[in-house]
């Protein structure tokens, strides 16, 4: 099946054009479901992101036109029945109707050509039967619902691993610490490097340490978040992300392995569990995708990596012409200098912290994902325009369907897949 082109302007007046339907419409009586997908008219209003600049957040590229609903309610053979001595007539049929018409189904793949590799699992990951609890199963799907928001987190192997019975890298965890309107929801992914062959146990490592000290930290982050206290929640998070990738690179020194071998790449999305409280908190290290899909426009609002600016300083980028004392700096004769007893040796490089607050709206799904999802959701818009005409419905999907809308696939794109979407009320 092939992804749908972008459709053409319509003339002015006469609204958002209209894709006919690709698929039979399903039976009310057979596959009871919810109203047909229809935009929500809502106040224009301005979003207060303290972590973003006033201007809107870019659209994806390549975005084709929002496409309306597909067809009309059909409510097949139903006729109004007369109304009773003392019943008022009805002035809207359709009120007194049974469950509408299903969305448009989700769909097996997208793009020109399907994928190469089977859609379903083929081969089981090798066993050890001395360390069974390293065992990691094809797919995680997990959801719930506090506050104001609706939260579904799934985590796929990629149809690369499932052909070659190799485990799947990502690790999801979800966790909620306190109750009530102080209960905090955590929902953390890490991906292993991709050549390690214990790159999952890595990202699970890495789940366990940050759910636990975000954890023994909840009521003041939960605090923070309700407060907006943007400056606070970026230097605590920053502090423990620092703390529990330096506790990854010990525990591979400890194993004698390469540091860089067993590491994993982490992104993480704090909700408070109060209804009143729309601040969404993202935090984490390593690349994957952020997104907000908002009036059937996605936008990408992964956090920008900040850049060094202004002039050199000494110690970090290139050599000032003087030195503190004014001396000034004519030659460097290329000889190497020792360490510094009283200064630690330099270590790699590490990857940038990325952090971003955002404050939702009624009706936005915001989407954290890791490379594996992103990277197709960027590259093929028929996966946009697709998932925008599932997920901009008056309810969030269910588990089963969440499921299926992350999994339609894409050729070229054969990664763990990773998905933690929220909808707001």
């Amino acid at each position: 099946m092939s992804a749908p082109g972008p459709a053409s302007a319509p003339p002015p007046g006469t609204g958002r054009p209209v894709v006919p339907p690709s698929v039979p419409e399903a039976s009310p009586a057979r596959h009871p479901a919810t109203e047909p997908s229809q935009p929500d008219d809502r106040a224009a209003a301005s979003e207060a992101n303290p972590s973003a600049p006033d201007d809107p957040a870019p659209a994806l590229p390549g975005r084709p036109p929002p496409s309306g609903p597909t067809a009309a309610p059909v409510y097949g053979d139903w006729t109004p029945a007369a109304p009773s001595d003392g019943e008022p007539a009805d002035a809207n049929p359709a009120s007194r109707l049974g469950p509408l018409p299903p969305p448009l189904p989700s769909r097996v793949h997208v793009g020109t050509r399907p994928p190469t590799y089977d859609a379903e699992p083929t081969a089981l990951p090798a066993a050890d039967p001395d360390d069974l609890d390293a065992l990691v199963p094809d797919t995680v799907l997990d959801g719930a619902r506090y506050g104001a928001c609706t939260l579904r987190a799934v985590s796929v192997r990629g149809d690369s691993a499932r052909y070659r019975g190799e485990p799947r890298r990502d690790v999801l965890l979800t966790a909620r610490f306190g109750s009530g309107e102080r209960a905090l929801v955590l929902v953390a992914l890490a991906t292993g490097t991709r050549t390690a062959p214990g790159a999952h146990l890595a990202a699970a490592e890495v789940c366990r340490w940050i759910a636990a000290a975000v954890g023994r930290s909840h009521e003041r982050l939960a605090a923070d978040i309700r407060a907006a206290r943007r400056t606070d929640l970026k230097a605590g998070l920053h502090r423990l992300t620092d703390r529990v990738l330096g506790k990854l690179r010990a525990a591979a020194t400890e194993q004698g392995l390469d540091p860089d071998d067993y590491a994993a790449s982490m992104r993480c999305l704090l909700l408070s569990g109060d209804p009143e409280c729309r601040t969404r908190v993202f935090f984490g290290v390593g690349p994957g995708g952020l997104f907000r899909l908002r009036e059937r426009e996605w936008q990408d609002i992964e956090p920008e990596v900040a850049e060094a600016t202004g002039e050199p300083v000494l110690g970090f980028g290139s050599v000032p012409h003087e030195t503190p004392d004014g001396d000034r700096l004519t030659m460097d004769l290329g000889i190497p200098t020792p360490p510094s007893p009283y200064e630690p040796a330099p270590g790699p490089p590490r990857e940038p912290f990325r952090f971003r607050t955002s404050v939702a709206r009624p009706g936005d799904v915001l989407l954290m994902c890791g490379t594996g999802f992103a990277e197709p959701l960027r590259g093929e818009p028929g996966l946009r325009t697709h998932l925008a005409d599932r997920w901009s419905g008056p309810e969030p999907p269910g588990l089963t369907a969440y499921l299926a809308d992350t999994q339609v696939r894409v050729k070229g794109y054969a990664d763990d897949r990773t998905a933690v979407a929220v909808w707001e009320a």
